[in-house]
């Protein structure tokens, strides 16, 4: 870690707070984690005692917690937690079962436990506290957009002349990698100031689907006075030109997505895609699963080189979901025992297999019902928004545009779980505040109810003493 990334992360602090006082809590929060996401340095912060090291996103949540304690506290005691809040809840203590179970202590799971709390379940509450109502939801969007728009030059930049603005500003890489995993389809694979180009992609292909639905909506019709169709164009090509071949798939997935409940009123893909991801963790988890089909196809459709990689991990998740399988409600716990190690001739441990994608390494260190509880506290915001909140007709609805498309990247932030363990807690903050958005429009039909109850009854009792009179 070099002087200018901790002189970055020092002053990160007193710039959240900053952004308390120029903006509302809200907008404030929305920046604070677009802004600290994007520009951050990696690998970067300090170790602190009991709680999570003050480092990347972890270090914007304890700006913002503590900005809201001094600047909102009132919204923290008006907080109600609803019934969608469990499955979070529970992923976020299951370390501590996870710990006990396996001889490591109450300590460390406790410890592990602040951490899972900290990296997921902070943005998940702060999106339940200030993203819970339509508005909030396109202030986000817009904001979402305005960040990918800054990343444009950035990634056009390094897509000629390699990744290096980290290395440039902070005198480092930010994967130990270097720039050995950049290279692709003939040219460079921005990192900007992301942990790899794999999220990077992930970021841009947001941005262009929100982009292209809010402006397909009309929701905007300008950002920055210049109209919102020509940074649709140019947030396109970057991301493109960002050369990440499963983003293209996860664009055009959630483009069918949208324009189905546009033009057909159906959710039929949506529903599609949630049935097939929790169709593949079981038959993984369970071991049935079966590659060859999958493998198959993509080396005939895209290239054999995306098939192999995507061999290489299926092959690597069967053997880490059989070992995960022997601790399997609970999972093995931390220090590394969810992953499998052979001795060289050297003497030294190595890896038998790479732990490559967020949901095998949930299912390995906290089992089944870290597993369970991490997909279903990001899957049901989503089945809940659909299914009961707003349902597909009115999605292309300038006001619910924004938190239908922020669905639809949620679901396919989920999906790339699949493959791939590249947090952003833009994704966490947005599930709260679908969660939130629920159950707050399920609060206002029930006092609506309440209310023509009490019109009906008291007409009712006008009409019957009326009657009384009359006779």
């Amino acid at each position: 870690m070099s002087i200018q990334a901790k002189l970055v992360m020092i002053a990160w602090l007193p710039i959240v707070f900053y952004l308390f006082t120029i903006y509302g809590p809200r907008k404030a929060v929305i920046v604070s984690f677009i802004g600290g996401l994007l520009f951050l340095p990696q690998r970067a912060g300090f170790p602190l005692p009991l709680i999570p090291d003050y480092e990347g996103m972890v270090a914007t949540c304890y700006g913002i917690v503590l900005a809201i304690v001094i600047h909102d506290s009132q919204r923290l005691r008006e907080f109600k937690p609803g019934w969608s809040d469990l499955p979070m809840l529970i992923w976020c203590i299951c370390p501590i079962f996870s710990s006990l179970t396996n001889g490591l202590g109450f300590y460390d799971g406790i410890n592990e436990a602040i951490t899972q709390a900290v990296t997921w379940g902070l943005p998940y509450f702060l999106g339940r506290f200030y993203l819970n109502n339509l508005a909030a939801q396109r202030e986000l969007a817009l904001n979402l957009i305005k960040g990918g728009l800054l990343y444009v030059p950035l990634c056009l930049y390094e897509g000629r002349m390699s990744p290096q603005l980290h290395n440039i500003l902070y005198g480092y890489y930010p994967h130990a990698s270097g720039i050995a995993q950049s290279y692709r389809l003939g040219g460079y694979r921005p990192m900007v100031f992301m942990e790899h180009g794999l999220m990077v992609g992930m970021w841009m292909m947001m941005v262009t689907l929100v982009a292209f639905w809010l402006w397909q909506s009309k929701t905007l019709s300008t950002i920055w006075h210049i109209p919102i169709e020509r940074w649709v164009i140019l947030i396109t090509l970057t991301f493109i030109w960002c050369r990440s071949t499963g983003a293209y798939g996860y664009l055009l997935y959630g483009l069918i997505i949208l324009f189905s409940a546009k033009w057909l009123h159906s959710r039929l893909f949506l529903f599609l895609l949630i049935i097939g991801i929790i169709y593949y963790l079981y038959t993984s988890a369970t071991g049935h699963f079966d590659s060859e089909r999958i493998v198959s196809f993509v080396g005939k459709v895209i290239n054999p080189e995306r098939s192999q990689s995507l061999e290489f991990r299926f092959n690597n998740e069967a053997l880490l979901a059989e070992h995960a399988r022997n601790k399997l409600l609970f999972g093995w716990g931390g220090w590394g025992r969810n992953r499998l190690y052979a001795e060289n001739w050297h003497g030294i441990f190595e890896d038998l297999a790479v732990t490559d994608s967020l949901w095998i390494i949930a299912f390995g260190i906290n089992g089944l019902l870290g597993l369970v509880s991490l997909i279903t506290s990001l899957i049901l915001p989503i089945i809940s928004f659909c299914f009961v909140g707003y349902p597909v007709k009115t999605w292309f609805d300038p006001k619910v545009a924004p938190a239908a498309v922020l669905a639809t990247t949620l679901l396919l932030f989920i999906l790339d779980c699949l493959l791939n363990d590249m947090f952003n807690p833009v994704f966490p903050l947005i599930s709260g505040g679908l969660s939130g958005l629920v159950i707050e429009k399920r609060a206002e039909a029930k006092a609506k109810g309440e209310t023509n109850n009490k019109h009906l009854t008291k007409n009712h009792r006008y009409k019957r003493y009326h009657k009384q009179s009359k006779t």
